[in-house]
């Protein structure tokens, strides 16, 4: 981690300033409006998903040389921070395609990226990520989903849990141990389609929050797929999965900026519109000591964020802590914003008729997946003790 003597202060480009307008005029105008109905049916957002797929904001950070619009990890970052302003369950669009994809651009073959990468960059299809299983959460080297050396192909057998957007993805990045007994230098990655022979999915998980976002198990029964289709070296998934998460952390905390951004806007409106005793709630001290708080907690977890963006585009040392603290301070900073946005508009937050209680519920996974906080903060220990 850096000591801070090298730290630059940054200012966002004229470019990464343009991405936020345009994010924001698509998702005002194309992804707010379905956000309630979303929540409301557990459904996935198809008209977001064909917004974001228009403006080609669905999986921004695909390379150029893949037909992707090439967005650093910073842009990818603010793109994701808008979509969650307006629904979060749609900004796992863009922030699980990354998930998904980011084992290829870390550790895949050419050829493999060549296959599955532009499809994704078209959007034809997304990619999911399958690390999870029902007995393997925060341990995720304890899987036990098995890949068997075939000849040329591998079969797989297991099951994964917690997978976002799975039954709506085509391609999947799938954990397994090749090797028992070896622990975590075991463990391979695969590229596995939907419509591979044996690939099924559980029922949809009922969820507080992300309604809109379906989360399945995943089946693989004596699934055959071909040798090439490792990602990387066979007995290297485990440190790609590792690696993959210190990258897409920063997604997650960006989600949660956004989050928290969108109950802060809208209890800023409400307390500037609601008179009580003669005069606007904003006039009331107590008031205003809650929303500088909010707003105080947000800016604080945007620039960790961003620090940490800039992080993941250089590949820096640090990204590991840098990663882990970004979503932990981000998650939690939003849930407590959420739920303060929520008590400044009283009973009114506490219905459906306004968004507030839809971003309480949603800001909290941000806390749980792509590692819980607590698991962060031994992240970031253990980075503190090796200085």
């Amino acid at each position: 981690m850096s000591d801070g003597a090298d730290f630059t202060v940054y200012q966002l480009t004229e470019e990464h300033r343009a991405v936020r307008e345009a994010v924001r005029e698509v998702c005002e105008a194309r992804v707010a409006p379905h956000a309630a109905e979303a929540d409301e049916n557990a459904e996935f957002p198809q008209a977001s998903y064909d917004a974001l797929r228009s403006a080609d904001f669905h999986a921004p950070h695909i390379p150029e040389e893949y037909g992707g619009a090439g967005a650093d990890a910073l842009a990818t970052a603010i793109v994701i921070e808008e979509v969650a302003r307006a629904c979060a369950a749609t900004s796992l669009i863009p922030a699980v395609n990354k998930l998904g994809t980011m084992p290829l651009l870390l550790a895949g073959s050419t050829e493999l990226r060549s296959r599955y990468l532009p499809p994704v960059a078209r959007g034809e299809a997304m990619f999911s990520y399958c690390l999870s299983e029902p007995e393997a959460g925060s341990d995720a080297a304890a899987m036990t989903t098995r890949a068997v050396r075939d000849g040329d192909h591998y079969v797989l057998n297991g099951v994964k849990r917690w997978i976002t957007n799975a039954g709506v993805s085509e391609y999947y990045t799938v954990f397994a141990t090749t090797e028992p007994g070896a622990g975590a230098r075991g463990i391979s990655a695969f590229v596995v389609e939907k419509g591979d022979p044996g690939v099924s999915f559980g029922a949809p998980e009922k969820k507080l929050g992300i309604k809109g976002s379906p989360t399945r198990e995943v089946y693989l029964d004596d699934v055959r797929i071909p040798a090439d289709r490792v990602i990387g070296e066979p007995g290297t998934g485990f440190r790609t999965a590792m690696a993959t998460l210190d990258h897409t952390r920063v997604t997650i905390a960006a989600q949660a900026v956004g989050i928290a951004q969108g109950a802060l806007d809208h209890a800023r409106r409400y307390i500037t519109q609601r008179r009580q005793f003669g005069r606007p709630v904003a006039d009331f001290q107590g008031i205003q000591f809650m929303l500088a708080d909010m707003g105080m907690k947000l800016e604080a977890a945007r620039q960790l964020t961003y620090a940490a963006a800039a992080r993941s585009e250089r590949g820096d040392a640090d990204l590991t802590y840098f990663g882990a603290a970004a979503k932990c301070f981000a998650s939690d900073a939003a849930m407590e914003i959420t739920t303060d946005a929520v008590q400044l508009l009283g009973g009114y937050g506490y219905t459906r008729d306004f968004p507030l209680e839809r971003m309480m519920r949603d800001a909290k996974i941000t806390q749980i997946y792509e590692g819980t906080n607590q698991v962060q903060r031994i992240v970031m220990a253990r980075q503190l003790l090796k200085r």
